[in-house]
């Protein structure tokens, strides 16, 4: 038996190749570029036959129409998926065998009507179960994104809870834990850093995992459905994408190229949304005036996808080299209309003598000396839900980041300085802030947690 996990830090997101002695392979939960998949395989002396959703996912856009379409493997989806794609429906309780490699399938709904769980089993290898987003690493799958179904949290979260207590809890301790996402994905609250656990582990560690082994439905509901916040708005979109399948990855990119400076600065003054992708350092230090930074070494592609319109015509500004990584990161969530990259970065629109707007910073002590005085600007923190709840500053104004576009009229006026964990969402709310002709806004680099242990 062959085995490859994968795992893509910028959106938390896990897949995996699986292959038997005949030399036929599945695909589990696919990203949208699918070269290593296929690579892999052919090194290996494997042929895809399967592509395997455990679910429709709504936090980037699949590639299983792509992969299928490359290698002439079947798409195998759980029932009520809803997709118009050429696909071969999955209910439980049905096998595959690749070889000395068996994958027996469980209905497991709760995140999604049709979500799956793949046990996968071979003589000498240990037993995976592939959970998809029905059980992850100290949490489990968030119920509240299929509402356009006309399912409620509740019903789902009660989906959930059976599937869990039916399907999964009565295997072998020892079966390990292959879940579709890890921590800084939107997809749970409380996800570890881990890739993979036992099933024995997660009794023990899993809160919603024990609530479920000991039969408190009504607690359970509870911890499923509380302190979620808002699904990032590009979720909707991407879980249409996958219904009806995405171009491929080739196909977006190739119109894009790059631009000059003044093709720049006049499609920003039409509206086009200019991406900073570079260092928080070198957007403070001089940016074109109303560029979005986010930062590409971070969750890049969640956050993007928490501030930006998923239709919206961007540009992208990124340090030398980097051009094809920042809008293959945008299109692996469903951002497809891009115009293309500055030429030359930053020296070159410095060179053309373009317009430079800066960012200010107020260091964490700083802001304590403020506050201590009684003279500080407003603070506005942007964490999740969670996260405020663990600790705050008292009288600080509370918006998610996921939250911040359609609630700016919150905002107070008058000196403000935001805050988040770590300064990575501070620095994006406070793009978004000066996009708006604000000039008043001060980032908190180091976020709470300098903040709380300065």
């Amino acid at each position: 038996m062959f085995f490859q996990p994968y795992y893509l830090g910028c959106l938390a997101h896990a897949s995996y190749l699986m292959g038997g002695t005949n030399g036929e392979a599945a695909v589990i939960d696919p990203r949208r570029d699918v070269e290593e998949y296929i690579e892999d395989a052919k090194n290996a002396g494997l042929s895809i036959k399967y592509v395997i959703e455990t679910h429709l996912h709504a936090d980037f856009v699949s590639g299983h129409v792509e992969l299928a379409k490359r290698t002439g493997a079947t798409i195998l989806l759980g029932t009520n998926s809803g997709a118009s794609f050429s696909h071969q429906q999955i209910s439980g309780g049905e096998t595959l065998t690749l070889g000395d490699l068996t994958l027996t399938f469980l209905a497991t709904p709760g995140h999604t009507p049709e979500g799956i769980t793949i046990f996968a089993a071979a003589l000498e290898h240990p037993t995976r179960l592939f959970t998809g987003d029905t059980l992850f690493l100290g949490d489990v799958g968030r119920p509240d994104l299929v509402g356009a179904k006309g399912l409620t949290s509740e019903q789902m979260a009660q989906m959930l809870y059976t599937s869990l207590r039916e399907k999964i809890l009565p295997l072998d301790d020892a079966v390990e834990i292959w879940p579709a996402h890890g921590a800084g994905s939107s997809c749970g609250k409380n996800l570890s850093d881990d890739r993979v656990s036992t099933l024995a582990v997660q009794k023990a560690v899993n809160l919603p995992l024990r609530l479920a082994m000991s039969g408190d439905e009504a607690g359970f509901i509870a911890y499923s459905i509380e302190g979620l916040g808002a699904p990032p708005p590009y979720f909707f979109h991407d879980a249409a994408k996958n219904k009806e399948g995405g171009a491929s990855v080739e196909d977006i990119l190739r119109p894009a190229r790059a631009l000059t400076p003044g093709e720049v600065e006049e499609r920003s003054e039409d509206g086009v949304l200019v991406l900073d992708t570079r260092a928080t350092g070198a957007f403070k230090a001089g940016h074109i005036p109303g560029a979005i930074e986010v930062q590409l070494d971070g969750n890049f592609a969640p956050y993007v996808g928490a501030v930006l319109p998923p239709t919206a015509p961007v540009i992208v500004v990124t340090e030398p080299g980097r051009e094809t990584e920042a809008m293959t990161r945008l299109i692996r969530v469903g951002y497809e209309n891009l115009l293309g990259w500055l030429g030359g970065g930053m020296e070159a629109w410095k060179a053309a003598g373009g317009e430079l707007a800066r960012a200010t910073t107020l260091e964490p002590g700083d802001l304590k000396a403020l506050l201590a005085a009684g003279a500080a600007p407003s603070v506005l923190d942007v964490r999740t839900p969670g996260e405020w709840e663990a600790g705050h500053i008292e009288g600080a104004i509370h918006i998610p980041i996921t939250e911040l576009n359609a609630r700016l009229q919150e905002v107070p006026q008058g000196p403000l300085a935001v805050i988040c964990g770590s300064g990575y969402r501070s620095a994006i709310a406070v793009s978004l802030l000066l996009r708006t002709g604000r000039t008043d806004v001060a980032d908190v680099p180091g976020g709470w947690k300098a903040y709380n242990t300065g």
